[in-house]
């Protein structure tokens, strides 16, 4: 954690990358701000009593947290990808917030062959020692990529030619079905804890598909449900390979 106006400049002005950058409402910092735009680290307008529960030091309002891990640029992943003759196989989360939903996520996906996990910049946990305790070092292993648009980012998959399969229980297709196919170059979207998937990024996808509920219980834990759905994916990959 950095925090101080002067010291969370001369942070942005470094190789260091940003995990959160929180700045209290109503302050103004052009070089804060201007360097912020350049990194493409979104700027978190919180009160400052959200500040002083990170630090009781002088904060001067702003804050930032810097990253576990080194983000990576989802272009060059795909292009790592093709390089080595494997399909694409990639996790979207969408405003997972919780850190040990995040961190359990991130040592399934890492143990199902996921190459690379794609977070938002703004709406996502921070990748902080709770997360990489819970993800048994799993982070450690496998790509993150940060995108400041999740809906430009399903865009560009698309163009890439992998399918985006949202795992949604808004969907009327059953996981389990015959005609359920999550082979090929593919990218499964998971949704926030509170509300699922965006409704921007449902109209986006190629297809999506539901896990069957059988008890009383409305839903599964996200990170429980990701697991589901990625080994039913490594069953059918397995099935064809």
């Amino acid at each position: 954690m950095v925090f101080g106006i002067q010291s969370v400049i001369e942070t942005l002005k470094s190789d260091q990358q940003i995990d959160k950058l929180y700045m209290e409402k109503g302050l103004s910092n052009p070089d804060i701000q201007n360097l912020a735009f350049q990194k493409r680290v979104t700027i978190q307008r919180v009160p400052v009593e959200r500040l002083d529960r990170f630090t009781r030091k002088n904060h001067q309002g702003v804050v930032c947290l810097i990253a576990q891990v080194q983000y990576v640029k989802l272009s060059n992943v795909i292009a790592d990808v093709f390089e080595r003759g494997e399909q694409p196989f990639f996790l979207l989360l969408d405003r997972i917030t919780d850190v040990r939903n995040f961190g359990a996520i991130a040592r399934t996906a890492e143990c199902t062959g996921i190459q690379c996990i794609v977070i938002p910049g703004r709406g996502a946990a921070a990748i902080n020692s709770d997360a990489m305790k819970t993800s048994s070092g799993a982070l450690n292993h496998i790509s993150v990529c940060r995108e400041p648009d999740l809906t430009e980012t399903v865009k560009y998959l698309q163009q890439s030619g992998i399918t985006v399969v949202a795992c949604t229980e808004k969907s009327a297709r059953d996981l389990y079905e015959r005609t359920t196919d999550l082979t090929g170059p593919m990218a499964i979207i998971m949704g926030s804890e509170e509300d699922g998937i965006s409704p921007e990024l449902l109209k986006m996808v190629d297809t999506h598909v539901k896990i069957p509920l059988l008890g009383a219980v409305g839903s599964l834990n996200v990170s429980v449900a990701t697991g589901v759905i990625l080994y039913e994916a490594v069953r059918q990959r397995s099935a064809i390979g």
